[in-house]
């Protein structure tokens, strides 16, 4: 078996079981500093060791149109209940408008047929969930590479952040607002697409309409639905609760590769 699925195989247990642990609220040595630092340590490893052996464009598996799903388990939020999206959504996103800002020359201001005029590319890829499961699906969608060149990455930027339209978990701080961030190297491959379509229909809503991004070597959890806005940063620590994403911030790990 290639390091790849092992990786695969070894995530989809290890995600289930922090799931579990998560759902569980037995999240007290996660919140040890001791602990965390550990789990950073191991993290950032995993990453270097994994860019060290597999190529920046290597793609991930695809699939036939034979290989689909029929019954694609959609993750996370199925219908968000913010008022600005549900607006959105009663228009049919008529008003919807990607927002492309932070470290850019040109900041972006995108209708839904702006963002479908984009160079695309079409995609069957398999779609592996921290709980466990996975589902192959057909993606649509437009290259986020050419969105930022088209806007122009600032040399000071090296995260590309995705703002949702969900709110996940009403909290104190106002960290409930799903978001998730992927360095460069994944915001540039080849497989990493803002997707508009899912199995050649429009993308659901409970799939993340009217934009959801696929970035196909990372864990379900960093597919980012309901995109409204990118952002181009330096830096992960001043966004949320620090750790670059809605799940890491809750303990799971930044960098979700496989």
């Amino acid at each position: 078996m290639s390091l790849t699925a092992n990786r695969r195989r070894w995530l989809g247990v290890a995600g289930a079981t922090l799931g579990s642990l998560w759902l569980s609220a037995c999240d007290r040595l996660t919140n040890d500093p001791k602990f965390a630092g550990v789990l950073q340590k191991a993290e950032g490893l995993t990453q270097r060791a994994q860019r060290l052996v597999t190529d920046r464009k290597a793609l991930a598996r695809e699939f036939t149109p034979a290989d689909i799903s029929p019954d694609f388990k959609p993750n996370g939020t199925i219908r968000p209940q913010d008022d600005e999206y549900v607006a959105l959504l009663g228009n049919n996103f008529a008003d919807y408008r990607l927002t492309v800002d932070g470290l850019v020359e040109h900041p972006q201001s995108l209708t839904l047929a702006e963002v479908r005029g984009l160079p695309s590319r079409t995609q069957i890829t398999r779609h592996d969930c921290v709980e466990g499961w996975s589902s192959i699906g057909k993606w649509k969608g437009a290259r986020l590479a050419t969105l930022l060149d088209r806007a122009k990455l600032k040399p000071t930027a090296r995260y590309i952040v995705f703002h949702c339209a969900d709110t996940l978990e009403e909290t104190l701080d106002g960290t409930g607002q799903y978001y998730e961030s992927i360095d460069l190297v994944d915001a540039y491959h080849p497989q990493t697409i803002l997707a508009y379509e899912m199995n050649d229909a429009t993308l659901p809503v409970a799939h993340g309409a009217p934009l959801r991004l696929r970035v196909e070597r990372q864990l379900g959890y960093k597919q980012a639905k309901y995109v409204m806005r990118i952002e181009a940063v330096d830096r992960l620590d001043q966004l949320g609760r620090g750790k670059g994403g809605f799940w890491p911030d809750r303990g799971y790990e930044w960098y979700a590769g496989i």
